[in-house]
């Protein structure tokens, strides 16, 4: 699910864990960084093509279950201007086992980072800059390519 709404990361955990009480339940929230690597970031502007970017979500949390044998996962991304400590992405992955909760969560992190059509503006110091994939990121994102490859 892609919103403009702030989304309460224990609430929609709870209410995984009562719809999806399998053996391994991992979750996973990312919040707005009050800094980045040269300043303080005062708020931080995702934009996004929703119905795109819905799409994308969905995509991503059906490869993980087929690719991780998961029971059921959740993705949620906010748009819009997020002040500094707000959530912006939750993701919950429920599996027979923590390896496959673990690593699906993880996974779905990655991928996103990198594939998820969102692009970030960080405001700091009456400055605007978008921001860029990292290298480390795109790293991460490979590690899952590269697995593929070797099975």
């Amino acid at each position: 699910m892609v919103t403009d709404q702030l989304i309460d990361p224990g609430q929609l955990a709870a209410e995984f864990y009562a719809r999806h009480p399998h053996a391994a339940v991992t979750t996973f929230v990312g919040f707005v960084r009050d800094f980045n690597e040269t300043s303080q970031v005062e708020d931080l502007f995702l934009e996004c093509y929703v119905e795109m970017a819905s799409k994308v979500l969905t995509e991503l949390g059906e490869a993980a279950a087929s690719r991780f044998s998961l029971k059921a996962w959740n993705i949620v991304h906010r748009f819009g201007t997020l002040p500094v400590e707000d959530p912006i992405v939750f993701v919950a992955t429920s599996a027979d086992h923590r390896a496959e909760a673990f690593s699906a969560c993880e996974f779905i992190m990655d991928v996103l980072k990198t594939d998820a059509p969102f692009w970030k503006r960080e405001r700091f110091d009456d400055e605007v800059v978008w921001v860029t994939v990292k290298g480390s990121d795109k790293d991460r994102r490979l590690r899952w390519v590269n697995k593929d490859k070797a099975s």
